[in-house]
């Protein structure tokens, strides 16, 4: 029997602001869709938030044995500026700026999310759909709208009519929007569009001579709208109906909303059953944007080339500083929460090294059993990456009881201990010890220096010394502890 049968999962449910008891369409199965990115510039790091949120959700839905398919599209054309109908496309806009090929810049920028997505430990997905590869697909699904009636063509565009659809469905579902308001708030607009209403949008715009990417289409030369591509391809490869639908919070309106818009307008019913959103990832106290400037890229953390920080960080380290808050809560990104992450991170790592040296018993004194449910009702609990964390760090606590034999496990135990630990912050976490040991392994290599340098003066007795080498490490949060097998070291957090 899978590990699924065994545990209840809750996941908060955007539509219905709830926790709700997580079913599948298909026993045993998991679709799951989440809006990739458009890679018209490098990834910053309040966009692989988002990303690194949905990796703990798809490794954590396989832990419990499901079988996911993952599907994240990569978004290569129809994105305009500032989100809207109207503008130029970004992607296009930076070949323009460059005198390069559009898909020049596709293939770079792809690139390199992969890349920083690699070096954080993010599983890819199973399948990495493009927009341009599924113009076909969107066509089709224009033709099925149109000829609904909830669609109509204006000088070679095609806008979907929110208004005709609100008759019969609910547009503003998902974010709580009402289009009475809508229709209010945007009085002034009309008449200076094509539209017949400021709410419609796009799903085929007609190409400007000067538009570098188009396609044929029956409403002549253009290029699909950004909402379209992301109803095509999860449909596609997850069905018409499918499990979990995850994006940044910034994308609820009117990204998401317009794709359940089109789904229920083709299928006459809502495409999924979970819409997940993430939260943002706050510097200086505002939101990370590439179009304010206010943002960090991932190498210039790992490098230390930037003015934020104190100091390079290594991705476990930064992947260890997203883990401790929950993905639907804010997070700010400060080299004071990045130097907390990485001594809490070094403590947890250090304490599973330790695991190795600890001798079974004949009894416990350690409830095991309910240390191991307490991971899982935190995981089980919306993804609750946090009080895994605080859990994990209690389990650092046995260890380090264990190791000092202050309480005692059996071999049973033992081994349903190592286990637990390593499937949670390995598998589910999916936090790697190479990348971070670099750090720990040249400090450990530098206090066994100098810890060699202390004996060399107990020896010679320069007691004086000695003693200097001692207090300045206690005074980095290096505690010394002599035995009677040599010195050893701990970290303090």
């Amino acid at each position: 029997m899978s590990l699924f049968n065994d545990q209840s999962l809750k996941i908060y449910n955007s539509i219905s602001k709830t926790k709700e008891l997580f079913s599948t369409v298909t026993p045993g199965n998991v679709g799951m869709y989440v809006c990739g990115p458009t890679v018209y510039s490098h990834v910053h790091l309040g966009n692989v938030r988002t990303f690194m949120s949905f990796d703990l959700v798809y490794r954590y839905l396989q832990h419990l044995e499901y079988k996911v398919r993952y599907v994240r599209n990569i978004t290569d054309a129809g994105h305009m500026e500032d989100d809207a109908d109207e503008g130029e496309d970004k992607i296009a806009k930076k070949a323009r700026v460059e005198k390069i090929e559009p898909m020049e810049i596709v293939q770079r920028y792809t690139l390199d999310f992969h890349d920083v997505l690699n070096q954080l430990n993010n599983f890819p997905p199973n399948i990495e759909p493009t927009a341009t590869g599924h113009i076909v697909e969107q066509i089709e699904i224009i033709r099925d709208i149109l000829s609904k009636g909830l669609a109509y063509e204006v000088n070679g565009s095609v806008y979907f009519d929110v208004l005709k659809y609100n008759e019969t469905k609910t547009y503003g579902v998902l974010s709580g929007r009402k289009i009475a308001d809508a229709i209010h708030n945007t009085r002034s607009l009309e008449g200076q569009s094509e539209k017949k209403n400021p709410q419609d949008f796009a799903l085929w715009k007609k190409a400007s001579p000067q538009h570098i990417m188009r396609w044929p289409s029956p409403w002549g030369i253009g290029f699909p709208g950004w909402h379209l591509e992301c109803t095509a391809m999860s449909t596609k490869y997850l069905g018409e109906k499918f499990d979990i639908h995850g994006g940044g919070m910034d994308l609820k309106f009117p990204h998401h909303e317009c794709e359940i818009a089109q789904a229920e307008a083709c299928n006459g019913y809502s495409p999924v059953n979970f819409w997940m959103h993430a939260n943002m990832l706050t510097l200086n106290g505002q939101k990370m944007s590439k179009s304010t400037g206010n943002h960090i890229l991932p190498g210039e953390i790992f490098s230390g080339e930037n003015t934020v920080l104190s100091k390079p960080f290594s991705p476990a380290v930064v992947r260890f500083f997203m883990m401790q808050a929950h993905y639907r809560s804010v997070l700010d990104f400060s080299s004071e929460a990045l130097e907390a992450s990485e001594k809490g991170y070094l403590k947890l790592v250090e304490a599973i090294k330790n695991l190795s040296t600890i001798e079974p018993s004949k009894t416990s004194t350690l409830d095991i059993s309910a240390w191991k449910q307490a991971c899982y009702d935190a995981m089980n609990d919306d993804f609750n990456s946090p009080i895994l964390i605080a859990n994990l760090f209690e389990g650092v606590k046995y260890i380090n009881l264990l190791k000092e034999k202050k309480a005692s496990v059996t071999q049973e135990d033992l081994e349903i201990f190592t286990s637990t630990i390593h499937s949670f912050v390995y598998d589910v976490l999916g936090l790697v010890t190479e990348t971070a040991a670099q750090g720990s392994n040249k400090l450990e290599g530098v206090v066994n220096m100098l810890i060699g340098m202390r004996k060399q003066a107990r020896d010679n007795k320069d007691w004086s010394l000695s003693d200097l080498i001692r207090d300045e490490l206690s005074a980095l949060g290096i505690q010394l502890k002599d035995g009677k097998e040599g010195t050893s070291f701990t970290v303090e957090e």
